[in-house]
């Protein structure tokens, strides 16, 4: 495993622009945190406004010598670039623990996860065929040629610091798209190195820009607004997905959203009671519990419900709670700092208000791997740490009907 300092320091931390490190237009830099520690890791360049014209100047340069590569050649490159994350798995799992929070285990499988769109996009690229028909009279005949978008932004979260950068990132370099990413502030550095991989990857200066920024409406709107972008593509909340459209909608630009979702996971009378809590803790605490994918609402016959509760209380109070990189950590920080208020709440709601109220005091044998870490009943957002709790909310109860964030 590479060691903390080594891997940070041979991170790129300026921005990303015609394939190369260029600092800010502004000269302004952020700091990105260890949010298991507070430790400051690194600081990395804030993108702003003028940044992103310049990111789309190239990326508008370069997008029809890109278009016109021969499908073979963008095939090999995304080829290479996945050979090359494949072999610093241990550096892109490392970066993301560090940055994000969640287990090495959980990073580990998200670089093979993330690594394999840009395989599978590799082999999808010299496959882009049009078609060919008669018309409906018979007199004539029709042909449907596919042809690249255009340049494209990519807004990715930090949840998944990779995967939802190289599963868009595949399919735009593919067809045959330049492309400008704007990953989440909070985790700059994992986008950063695969920026850098993409270069040794033989990648043409310009098709791809990385622009880290504290202020990414201020990058983003005239981005948007620029007729020369084609199209949006963003994961992330659904408040912010609803403004990125409604600014899109101004030019009928094309977008394609991943948006935030609030799961039930449904427990029948006739369950295998502790084939659903395996099935509960893997649908719940996969990526410490933030995806968009996780169950949030459990829903459970009462006839199982006192047998499920209990298992289930158990298996949470028996994580592992600490930095991801420590031996035997199987839980990291709750969530961003943005979230904290609303994590702090759902937490201390049960003793401070009605409707809801706690399955299960929290488990006085949940463990934190490291001696500079406590964990208490409520939640403690400075240290990014919660003591997982199950709470039953009623069906009227804010828990109930809105998304998590921690």
């Amino acid at each position: 495993m590479t060691d903390h300092s080594t891997l940070i320091d041979a991170i790129p931390t300026d921005l990303w622009i015609g394939g190369k490190q260029v600092p800010s237009s502004t000269g302004t830099r952020f700091p990105v945190h260890n949010p298991a520690t507070g430790a400051v890791l690194t600081t990395v360049a804030d993108a702003a406004a003028a940044d992103g014209a310049i990111a789309l100047d190239e990326a508008t340069a370069v997008q029809q010598s890109w278009a016109a590569t021969a499908p073979r050649e963008r095939a090999e490159i995304l080829r290479r670039a996945w050979e090359l994350v494949i072999a610093r798995r241990d550096d892109f799992a490392l970066a993301m623990t560090l940055e994000m929070g969640k287990p090495l285990a959980e990073s580990q499988g998200e670089v093979a996860y993330g690594g394999e769109f840009l395989r599978w996009f590799s082999e999808e690229a010299v496959r882009i065929n049009g078609r060919y028909t008669s018309s409906p009279t018979g007199a004539g005949r029709i042909l449907v040629a596919k042809q690249p978008i255009g340049p494209t932004l990519a807004i990715t979260p930090w949840n998944f610091p990779l995967a939802m950068g190289t599963r868009k990132i595949g399919p735009a370099l593919a067809a045959g798209c330049t492309m400008i990413v704007k990953p989440a502030a909070e985790t700059p550095l994992t986008m950063l190195l695969l920026g850098q991989v993409f270069a040794d990857a033989g990648l043409p200066a310009g098709v791809l820009s990385i622009l880290p920024t504290t202020n990414a409406s201020a990058l983003t709107g005239p981005l948007i607004d620029d007729p020369r972008l084609r199209k949006l593509t963003f994961t992330g909340s659904t408040g912010v997905g609803k403004i990125l459209l409604s600014q899109c909608a101004t030019r009928v630009l094309r977008s394609s959203m991943e948006l935030g979702g609030n799961a039930p996971f449904v427990v029948f009378d006739d369950a295998d009671v502790d084939a659903a809590v395996d099935g509960a803790m893997a649908a719940k605490m996969r990526n410490i519990g933030e995806a968009c994918t996780a169950a949030n609402r459990f829903h459970v016959d009462n006839a199982v419900r006192a047998e499920f509760t209990e298992k289930l209380t158990a298996r949470m109070g028996a994580l592992t709670i600490g930095p991801g990189d420590e031996n035997g950590c199987r839980s990291g920080r709750s969530s961003p700092p943005s979230n904290a208020p609303q994590s702090t709440s759902w937490c201390r709601m049960p003793s401070a208000r009605a409707p809801l109220s706690p399955l299960v005091a929290p488990s006085p044998t949940a463990r934190v791997t490291s001696t500079r870490r406590q964990c208490s009943p409520t939640c403690r957002p400075t240290q990014g740490f919660c003591v997982k709790r199950c709470l039953a909310p009623s069906r009227r109860s804010p828990g109930s009907m809105v998304k998590k964030p921690g």
